[in-house]
């Protein structure tokens, strides 16, 4: 008979814990009442079991806060690792500075071979560059390609065993990071006078930087800030005369320079320089061939690009001293500061090593690196002076090595010329030059920064001297072709400007070279003149063969011959042309009254006759008291900023006497357009050709050209030709533009 079930049994009995088996198979009640006995062996059943459950629970959360570590990314293991990584390399860096004094071999740190000498198992050997294929093979390739590999890196990338302190590139290839930020052409301004035929410049200037971090004037020599180059103390710097094979070998990218219109290039140019590895040739300041930029190609280019690297290897310049050994890792430590773009702090890092260690070169370069870089962030001329102050600093202390003395006068020579110090710049580079008399590029430097101040007496006998012993250098021969050009030495300067350029030697690949060997061959009637300009222009300096303006804004619209309507300027037209008489009027009294007001033409354009100008707007400015002369025309064009504000043009009369001829020339810019107004116009005789058109004035009426292009005059009436001209602005450009270009 089924038993009833009453709540209480029921309940009764699900309060007891079921019987467990234990390990040795012996049942065990678990329950919460019973006698003594019963109540230990629940006291010890109960401890086993929490014991177990705990281990369970404390595995559990272990999983799972692993898995909220890497899911939610709480600890950043690779700044961890980073960290010890650092952490072994610094202390190896340390140690390593540590035991350089125990180096026995030479190789620039304490390894189980010096241990060997040091302990009597071994002989210390001298190294030998051919001793050492396997460094050969690791060290001169970065020598040859770090300026553009440190191009590419990003600034934050962590500096290699070849961009270490020792490795000549990473000394060069700050000179050229820490020059000025490039701009355009546009913005550099030139100071000298712009005449109707511009004779381009040979070399241009240092570039111009906008805001407060700009140029002081070329003609300051003295500066508050300014101390004597010449005052360098080189006693004790040199203790014995540096074999070629410490010398470090420039590159050939000058900086280029003339007296006359100048403007910026987008290159970096002037501040771009560096120190590859050698040409085979001895002229230190050739570059890497060829064969090596663009890689083999041929068999036998593998032979001569391992040449090539056996002489780079060679000519590793040595920038630490023995005191400056002992503090490698710490110099390493601020130079990876700069080199991330940490400036501020990079300094501070040398300041500090300068206090501690104030006779080391090396941490006093390091400290001017770092203000020239810093001089360029904050656009400061007063931090850039300071660097140039700190440069002759370290290459005044006793034991400098001699490659960290050249760097260092190289790289402030630059600054100065930037700064617009052309004097103390040439005794700097003077002093140079006294003291690596065989370097060829510092002797051709100083030769440009002759020129800078409008020296060519001094810069030729500069080019003179390197010719003579070096009679193939192309820099020298297009410089001196230049030179000889601007004397009038037309037939003498071809052979020297065409074999420079034909050498295709650095610097050399200049505008105004293929500009001034085309004008010279056109002037002795030679055809090829314009094989030369089409070169200039497939190199990328001219707009075309026709247009060789040098200084120009890309995108105008270009053509020889301009309308009115085209120009946008009908209502100047139409008023110089309703006025002609008055203008010609007042013309003549001035001529008739004032003939010395007519200055000749002096820019060397004539192969022969007279040709006068007298100037009334030069430059966007009113040239000086002469408007008083012709009031009436002055009033008139003062209704026209386009013409009165061109600051790369002039407005000026123009008398050309009979028997008259003007050379094919162009023009500096393309941000201008002329208008000739005839004025007094002989019936025969006379014309002008721009590129392959001749037209011929007329009284009373308006030509209009771009004088960009190449034009050519002849006067053979038999009285004089009077004709106004007026420059005005490219229609293109916009009011921005034509507010901020530099005046020419």
């Amino acid at each position: 008979m089924a038993q009833r079930k009453n709540p209480k049994t029921h309940s009764k009995k699900e309060g007891k814990t079921p019987p467990v088996e234990s390990k040795n198979g012996k049942r065990t009640e678990r329950g919460g009442g019973g006698g003594g006995g019963g109540g230990g062996g629940d006291a010890g059943g109960g401890s086993k079991y929490s014991m177990f459950t705990w281990f369970v629970v404390l595995a559990l959360l272990g999983v799972w806060s692993s898995v909220a570590v890497v899911y939610f990314d709480i600890v950043d293991y690779d700044s961890v690792i980073a960290r010890a990584k650092e952490f072994r390399m610094n202390f190896s860096e340390v140690l390593q500075g540590k035991l350089t004094a125990y180096d026995t071999d030479g190789d620039g740190d304490f390894d189980v071979e010096d241990a060997k000498v040091l302990l009597g198992l071994k002989e210390a050997e001298a190294p030998h560059v051919e001793d050492l294929p396997e460094e050969r093979t690791e060290t001169t390739e970065p020598v040859v390609e770090t300026t553009n590999q440190q191009a590419a890196e990003p600034q934050g990338a962590e500096p290699t065993d070849a961009t270490s302190s020792e490795t000549p590139a990473e000394e060069t290839v700050s000179v050229s990071e820490s020059g000025p930020s490039p701009v355009d052409d546009d913005d550099e301004v030139s100071r000298s006078q712009d005449v109707e035929s511009e004779i381009q410049a040979a070399v241009p200037l240092p570039p111009l930087v906008e805001d407060d971090f700009v140029p002081d004037d070329p003609r300051d020599s003295v500066h508050p800030y300014e101390d004597q180059a010449d005052g360098i103390d080189t006693a004790g710097v040199l203790l014995e005369e540096p074999s070629p094979e410490e010398s470090v070998v420039e590159s050939g990218e000058y900086l280029t320079s003339s007296r006359v219109t100048q403007e910026a290039e987008p290159a970096v140019e002037a501040e771009n320089q560096s120190e590859p590895a050698p040409e085979p040739e001895p002229e230190p300041q050739s570059e890497t061939p060829r064969e090596t930029e663009s890689g083999p190609e041929s068999e036998g280019s593998t032979g001569k690009q391992a040449e090539l690297k056996e002489k780079a290897k060679k000519k590793k310049p040595k920038l630490l001293n023995k005191l400056d050994k002992t503090i490698k890792a710490e110099i390493d430590a601020a130079e990876k500061l700069r080199k991330k773009g940490k400036l501020e702090e990079a300094l501070r890092a040398f300041d500090t090593l300068v206090l501690r260690h104030p006779q080391s070169p090396r941490a006093r370069y390091g400290k001017a690196q770092a203000e020239d870089d810093l001089a360029e962030k904050l656009r400061s001329n007063d931090m850039l002076q300071k660097a140039i102050n700190t440069y002759r600093e370290a290459a005044e202390l006793p034991d400098v090595t001699p490659d960290l003395l050249r760097a260092a006068l190289k790289r402030r020579a630059e600054r100065q010329q930037f700064l617009g110090r052309m004097r103390g710049s040439l005794a700097t580079l003077e002093r140079l030059t006294q003291i690596f008399p065989e370097d060829i590029s510092l002797k051709n430097e100083l030769g440009v920064a002759h020129l800078l101040l409008g020296d060519n007496k001094g810069a030729k006998k500069v080019y003179e001297e390197v010719l003579a012993v070096s009679p193939g250098n192309g820099f020298a021969k297009v410089h001196y072709g230049f030179i000889l050009k601007s004397e009038n030495k037309i037939a003498e300067s071809i052979p020297y400007l065409k074999e420079g350029l034909e050498s295709g030697e650095p610097g050399t690949d200049d505008g105004r070279f293929y500009f001034h060997l085309g004008d010279a061959l056109q002037r002795v009637g030679d055809k090829s003149a314009y094989h030369w300009y089409e070169l200039g222009h497939q190199h990328g300096h001219f707009a075309s063969v026709w247009q060789r303006s040098l200084y120009n804004v890309d995108g105008l619209k270009a053509q020889p011959w301009w309308t009115p309507k085209e120009t946008g300027y009908n209502d100047l037209v139409k008023t110089l042309e309703r006025n002609w008489k008055t203008i010609r009027d007042e013309a003549l009294a001035v001529m008739d009254q004032n003939t010395g007001l007519f200055i000749p033409e002096e820019e060397n354009l004539r192969e022969k006759g007279e040709w006068g100008q007298y100037t009334l707007w030069q430059q966007g400015k009113k040239a000086g008291s002469s408007c008083q002369g012709v009031p009436k025309t002055c009033s008139l064009l003062e209704r026209y900023p386009e013409a009165t504000g061109c600051k790369r043009g002039q407005i000026k009369f123009s008398v050309m006497q009979p028997g008259t001829h003007v050379w094919p020339h162009t023009g500096p810019t393309n941000c201008r357009l002329r208008m000739h107004l005839g004025l007094v116009i002989p019936k025969q005789g006379c014309r002008i050709r721009c590129t392959d058109q001749t037209r011929e004035w007329e009284e009373g009426k308006v030509l209009i050209f771009d004088d960009s292009f190449e034009h050519e005059v002849w006067q053979d009436a038999d009285s004089y030709r009077l004709i106004f001209i007026v420059d005005v602005w490219h229609p293109e450009l916009t009011a921005y533009q034509r507010q901020t270009l530099s005046p020419i």
